[in-house]
């Protein structure tokens, strides 16, 4: 067994990740969010906060949250039919849609949007802001080592 000095980065952020998503997972287990499941809520929230000052395009989903094409199809499928957002044509181009949320997908933005706060003041008690800003550091070299080896 290794030293704690000596872990290895890659099991020690995917054993962090399991909490995380067990820990959110729990959060939005009750009847009132049942709506949204796995990536759809942050998915929910990006298109939410950003509709109202630009267009959003699934292409900007697929960026976003670095997954492909088939992936963000699925998640604003099953947004979509949960009338969570719509996808409305735009004049300039009749292949386009941008994706805009409903008054339900807002009211449920603005209930994740709480749970989400709750959960980041728990996540990062006792934590000081330069200690944040190194942490965010080092996941952003780790990202861009991780994006060298993706073909």
């Amino acid at each position: 067994m290794k030293k704690k000095e000596e872990r290895e980065l890659g099991f020690a952020i995917k054993s962090v990740n399991n909490l995380i998503r067990r820990n959110l997972d729990q959060r939005f287990a009750d009847d009132s969010l049942e709506e949204v499941s796995g990536m759809q809520g942050p998915a929910l929230g990006y298109i939410c906060s950003h509709s109202k000052e630009k267009d959003i395009f699934q292409k900007d989903i697929e960026k976003e949250f670095n997954v492909r094409r088939s992936t963000a199809t699925v998640m604003l499928q099953a947004l979509e039919q949960k009338n969570l957002i719509v996808r409305v044509p735009v004049d300039h181009d009749g292949r386009l849609k941008k994706i805009v949320p409903t008054e339900k997908g807002l009211e449920c933005h603005r209930i994740v949007c709480g749970k989400i706060d709750a959960f980041h003041k728990e996540l990062e008690a006792g934590i000081s802001n330069e200690e944040k800003e190194q942490f965010l550091a080092v996941l952003d070299k780790i990202k861009e080592n991780l994006k060298k080896g993706i073909r």
